[in-house]
């Protein structure tokens, strides 16, 4: 790179070593840049998502990156207003270390968690006359509107507004899929288009066919001939956990078909519960995996099943279906069909879609995969060529570097 590479600055509540999808993929972007000859330099916390009582050290060097973690609160996610408290001490320490560490030639990247977290980063960068950007994860205050909290109606328009007016004053706004770039170009109306780059999995570590597979499934008690039905990851208030329950409650009495969940958040601890209440013994389910085990945990399953709840559709994209996409598995999409991942399985044919509450259906569609394993791996094939050419982690990185490097006022 030239003198003319500017300094980045991103910020966000999680980076490494957290295993939240936001962390690990700002933590790739970040070291590819470092790579490429970009300064970089993280603001973040101290705590893990997953282990908010951990404190992580000040500052380090990883990989090239600077990271500098400021103190936060740490009530974690089990109430609200401890959440609440603790995004209120990020806010305004991050706004802090912006105001220390940004320069005229920064590009200062707000991400999405906290939730318009841009806002008050954007002020601090103005103020050190430097460009700023915002890189959405998910799109705020909409997604609190279809979480149902009940807002004031003037509050959700002063906040509607302020993102609006963070979007407008960006040098950089980065949305990760067509919708949600969609939305925000419509409901903000900047001067410039909204740049998309997809999320990515670390396509190169994770592949198909990866080492360990068949012992992980014997580890976690799957018999060789058992067909297995997996989520893998966060498991939010945005997904809809109903449908794939009572399909499991459907086929108790299939023995050969198990599902497996693989990962934490608000949702685990219900499905736990409802598993055993409803004693549905079909159902496993397995912590976070460490990052180099990803690739054999995500070839544990025969068939791999996302959703999203309708009225979140172009607010949320779950990343989780790059990983899978990887280790060439097929998708079933539980949400609308119209939506935009039920639009790429169609597109490429590396999967299904059912639509919440046909339960019935999904169960129906479950056997089906189970009956004609053939099928099963030419949509998985299907899946790795479609990550291949059109969601590589390469041509993500590539793109990050064109907008970084496009003269923007």
């Amino acid at each position: 790179m030239t003198s003319q590479t500017p300094d980045i600055i991103f910020v966000n509540r999680f980076f490494w070593p957290d295993h939240s999808a936001t962390a690990q993929i700002l933590s790739d972007v970040a070291q590819h840049l470092a790579q490429s000859g970009f300064h970089v330099r993280i603001i973040t916390s101290r705590m893990l998502y997953s282990d908010p009582s951990q404190v992580l050290t000040q500052t380090e060097n990883w990989k090239g990156v600077e990271v500098s973690r400021v103190w936060t609160a740490r009530f974690g996610r089990s109430n609200l207003m401890g959440r609440a408290i603790d995004y209120l001490t990020f806010y305004v320490a991050a706004f802090f270390a912006i105001l220390h560490h940004a320069r005229k030639n920064s590009i200062v990247i707000s991400k999405t968690d906290p939730p318009l977290i841009g806002v008050p980063i954007g002020l601090a960068a103005r103020l050190k006359r430097a460009k700023r950007g915002n890189w959405f994860q998910d799109v705020y205050p909409e997604i609190a509107e279809a979480y149902g909290l009940k807002l004031v109606w003037p509050l959700v328009n002063i906040l509607r507004w302020c993102r609006n007016r963070s979007i407008r004053k960006a040098a950089i706004n980065v949305a990760i899929g067509d919708r949600m770039a969609a939305f925000l170009q419509t409901d903000a109306k900047p001067s410039r288009p909204i740049d998309v780059i997809h999320n990515f999995s670390d396509d190169d570590a994770v592949q198909p066919n990866a080492k360990g597979v068949e012992e992980l499934r014997a580890a976690w008690g799957f018999d060789p001939e058992d067909f297995v039905v997996g989520y893998s990851g966060n498991l939010g208030r945005a997904h809809d956990t109903d449908t794939i329950l009572e399909a499991a409650e459907l086929l108790r009495d299939q023995p050969r078909i198990k599902f497996l969940f693989v990962g934490g958040g608000q949702q685990r601890v219900f499905v736990e519960e409802a598993a055993a209440n409803r004693a549905l013994r079909n159902i496993v389910f397995r912590a976070y995996q460490p990052r180099d085990q990803l690739a054999a945990s995500l070839g544990v399953p025969d068939l791999h099943w996302i959703s999203l709840k309708q009225e979140f559709e172009g607010l949320i994209l779950p990343s989780k279906l790059y990983g899978i996409a990887a280790v060439g598995r097929p998708v079933l999409m539980i949400g609308s069909r119209d939506g935009e991942i039920s639009r790429l399985i169609f597109e490429f044919s590396f999967g299904a879609s059912v639509e919440a509450g046909e339960a019935q259906e999904l169960a129906n569609e479950i056997v089906r995969f189970s009956g004609m394993p053939k099928r099963g791996k030419d949509m998985g094939v299907r899946a790795r060529q479609f990550l291949d050419t059109s969601s590589s982690k390469g041509a993500a990185m590539e793109r990050w570097r064109n907008v970084l490097m496009e003269p923007r006022s």
